[in-house]
């Protein structure tokens, strides 16, 4: 077969690997690709931050803006070539304030734990006040952890979950505040299955002379279907990934009042970041689209309802639940209460093609990578279109696992039972 002179220079010159496949450029890479489509398909994911983008989504990630750099925002950037980042950028803005009815929107995070300190370089100098909530409670890293930047360049006041009903404790932090009068107090949390209120933290927060920041990474699609009250009226800052419940790409979200707006995109280019990830940004788009559309709330509302229909079928088998339920996405689940620590938890369902993860609940007596507990999450197997009636085959899935305590034989055939039942629910 004889090739043209353009081939010929093309393969001179090296220009033909644009036009060559994942599988003949890095076979091995294409393979763990395909391990992992698999995986997925495979597994009933139970990991409360992670969800199922769309293929819309997925496209837009892996668009031809990924080999675009913005410095900059719009109709002011440091790069020529840059108007239809523009377009995107400004559509994921206005969409972005119209979900949430917020006054501004940066929609540059890479994540969202730069999220978190755009808003802290924006409003703190080192050595301020901050309160968070304990991350063994149920708060994050980002919110005062010794081993977080949060934790280190700022004074840390923690509030906590009561002990006799494992709620957040609003006296405490009500206590703390109007005592330590921290110049911002942080809301949100990782681990925690009960509505939050928010208007009772703004009230904290006026008494105290604090500013309010709202970290709603994880219930960030129910607020925004409405099946959680909003903090966006409340705080001075709102911030959030935009995966896990909002189903976007993996990368973060920040909403503020006006009066911050400039000092916040500042603090977050060229304060913290430089070129923005322009095709995270347009998938940041498409699945704001998405969440716009009347189907979104009915997928939050279901979120719940499974999330509360497995807390109670997991409840019923024996297990201990963090809170007694949940109004969220999520609930924690007390295994170390049947001797069984949540690492070895987390191994055994795994093994199960079952995964959640390990994680400390209120009062732990476990270290952080041991921990008593697994947390729990229903936004990826709602995605799938799983309802009620799995979730009573899921938590029977998940207490034949902990019962058996790592026996291979229990541990097979349910692996066998979940992939039957990941075939009736196909994701890509």
């Amino acid at each position: 077969m004889t090739t043209t002179i353009h081939e010929q220079q093309n393969a001179a010159t090296g220009h033909d690997f644009l036009q060559r496949a994942l599988p003949d450029v890095d076979p091995e890479i294409a393979d763990a690709i395909r391990l992992e489509t698999d995986r997925q398909n495979d597994t009933l994911e139970l990991i409360a931050s992670e969800n199922h983008v769309s293929h819309a989504v997925l496209t837009a990630m892996g668009s031809v803006f990924t080999n675009k750099y913005a410095e900059g925002y719009p109709g002011k950037r440091y790069y020529g070539g840059c108007g239809p980042t523009d377009i995107v950028e400004n559509i994921a803005i206005e969409r972005a304030k119209q979900l949430f009815s917020a006054e501004h929107a940066n929609v540059q995070p890479h994540s969202g734990s730069q999220a978190n300190m755009a808003v802290y370089f924006s409003v703190l100098k080192p050595g301020d006040t901050i309160m968070g909530m304990d991350l063994s409670h149920g708060g994050h890293l980002t919110h005062g952890h010794p081993l977080s930047y949060s934790g280190r360049d700022f004074n840390v006041i923690a509030y906590h979950v009561r002990k006799d009903d494992e709620l957040i404790d609003y006296e405490e932090m009500e206590r703390l505040a109007v005592e330590h009068k921290p110049r911002l107090l942080i809301c949100g949390a990782s681990a925690y299955s009960r509505e939050i209120d928010f208007k009772r933290i703004r009230e904290i927060c006026d008494k105290s002379g604090s500013l309010m920041m709202a970290d709603i990474a994880h219930i960030a699609g129910l607020v925004a279907a409405g099946h959680h009250p909003s903090p966006v009226p409340y705080a001075d800052f709102v911030t959030t990934t935009t995966h896990k419940t909002l189903r976007g790409p993996r990368a973060g979200l920040v909403l503020c009042k006006a009066q911050y707006a400039k000092d916040l995109d500042r603090s977050l280019f060229p304060g913290i970041q430089g070129g923005p990830l322009v095709h995270i940004i347009a998938a940041k788009a498409v699945a704001f689209r998405e969440a716009l559309q009347p189907e979104f709330k009915e997928y939050q509302a279901q979120i719940i309802r499974n999330a509360r229909a497995l807390a109670k079928a997991v409840g019923s088998a024996g297990f201990r639940i963090v809170s007694g339920g949940t109004d969220n996405h999520l609930f924690m689940t007390d295994v170390f209460s049947k001797g069984i620590t949540g690492k070895d938890g987390q191994n055994f369902l795994e093994a199960a093609n079952i995964t959640v993860n390990k994680n400390t609940i209120p009062f732990d007596t476990q270290k952080p990578m041991v921990a008593s507990g697994i947390r729990i999450g229903t936004p990826a197997v709602t995605t799938r279109g799983l309802r009620e009636p799995e979730m009573e085959t899921i938590a029977g899935f998940i207490a034949r696992v902990l019962d058996a305590k790592g026996d291979a034989t229990v541990i097979a055939q349910v692996k066998k039972d979940v992939k039957e039942l990941c075939d009736r629910f196909p994701i890509y």
